[in-house]
């Protein structure tokens, strides 16, 4: 059996080994913001989670480990939970709007859905009844983005520092957001997100200094967009393995950038000194 523990922390980030369910090292309207990926429960071989329940219980235990995110949020705190439209494999099932319609039980506001396209349909292998009506798949090769919130829409709590450009800010704001997905192979997890879909939701919906939770949080996606753009970045997985991937990346990532801040401190021009004048 596992003991919960903080498996890294700095002042940038923590990295809790935890299980999201029944950890108690995230506190109580904490948290300004969450971005995440749950697990989709299409049997992907992650090493501490099953991935292949009922989907009953697939739903259960999202109402319960969206209850935690509930409770952790701040009062205009923000939620970003991306999900899959819908899937096929063990039935058919409308995964996002069970899934949003469940954080509106548990007490979130719905606020709007964002389409991410990945522009990748490479993994098409099934079309059902091919070429004809008996039984044909439609399968669309998009996820979801829904954007949630506990109490108040407007952010009232934080630095009120905002570091979105104007046109990062025109484009994301359209609901429809192309780019894509993360290679399982490169990263070394099963099922990694793209950073560029975390930056969007921090650089959107949080404030300079602001802190992020990623409650399944894998290789640290999240977190190397927190923790790049000037927010703290919260951590939690299940599995010790992912916490130290995560560590690794997000260390790796953002060691460069504060290496070459630091050059450039160093190699500026000092003053020249006046001459002195012979009198």
């Amino acid at each position: 059996m596992k003991t919960p523990r903080i498996h890294f922390q700095n002042e940038n980030f923590t990295l809790i080994h935890d299980d999201v369910v029944s950890t108690m090292l995230v506190d109580a309207n904490s948290i300004d913001l969450v971005v995440t990926s749950p697990p989709y429960n299409v049997d992907i071989q992650y090493n501490s989670h099953k991935d292949d329940v009922s989907y009953a219980d697939y739903l259960e235990f999202s109402k319960i480990w969206m209850s935690r995110c509930f409770e952790w949020l701040k009062e205009d705190g923000r939620f970003c939970l991306n999900i899959p439209l819908d899937k096929n494999k063990g039935g058919q099932q409308s995964v996002g709007a069970d899934l949003t319609a469940i954080a509106k039980e548990v007490g979130f506001h719905y606020h709007s859905t964002i389409i991410w396209n990945e522009g990748n349909i490479s993994r098409r292998t099934a079309w059902g009844s091919w070429k004809s009506a008996s039984a044909p798949y439609v399968i669309a090769p998009v996820e979801l983005i829904v954007v949630l919130y506990k109490n108040q829409w407007k952010k009232t709590s934080g630095s009120r520092v905002s570091d979105i450009e104007r046109q990062e800010f025109m484009d994301w704001t359209n609901g429809l957001w192309v780019f894509n997905g993360e290679s399982k192979k490169r990263i070394g997890h099963p099922a990694p997100f793209p950073i560029e879909l975390p930056r969007r939701c921090v650089k959107l919906f949080s404030y300079v200094d602001d802190v992020v939770l990623d409650p399944f949080s894998g290789s640290g996606s999240t977190l190397i967009a927190s923790v790049s753009n000037n927010r703290k970045g919260i951590g939690l997985d299940v599995d010790s393995k992912y916490c130290e991937l995560a560590r690794k990346r997000i260390l790796a990532y953002i060691q460069p950038e504060q290496v070459k801040i630091q050059k450039n401190k160093t190699t500026k021009k000092k003053p020249t000194p006046a001459k002195k004048t012979e009198r």
